[in-house]
């Protein structure tokens, strides 16, 4: 009689860590309708770009772009430029992001100013 009982609850106990396993290989991955994203991390720096794998320890982000900010010493004006990831010195084309850090991600509207500069940026890069 034990030995049924202890079968029984091993048998159920068994069956509980299956479906809990089967619960979480489901993707957890976030799903954007815009093609391009926002990612804001605890550091202060906001880069925009194609994010992959949201909700995972580690996602992605291709074709990335930052917001620069440049003083015009004689004038004093500031003037914010969308700069592409990928011209500095050793040339990153993607960003592996430590999801712990990451603070909101926002999606960018097609007919956003960034969106527009980023598509002028991709044309000017089709033609050279």
């Amino acid at each position: 009689m034990k030995g049924r009982l202890f079968i029984s609850c091993i048998s159920v106990l068994c069956s509980i860590l299956f479906f809990q396993g089967c619960n979480n290989s489901k993707s957890s991955s976030i799903k954007f309708q815009s093609e391009y994203q926002v990612v804001f991390l605890d550091n202060g720096q906001a880069f925009f770009g194609k994010l992959e794998g949201a909700g995972s320890s580690y996602p992605v982000l291709k074709d990335v772009y930052y917001v620069q900010s440049q003083t015009n010493p004689e004038t004093k004006q500031v003037n914010s430029i969308l700069i592409k990831r990928g011209k500095e010195w050793h040339g990153p084309d993607i960003m592996y992001l430590n999801a712990k850090h990451i603070v909101l991600i926002e999606p960018v509207s097609s007919d956003s100013r960034v969106a527009q500069l980023i598509k002028a940026d991709a044309e000017t890069q089709e033609t050279k």
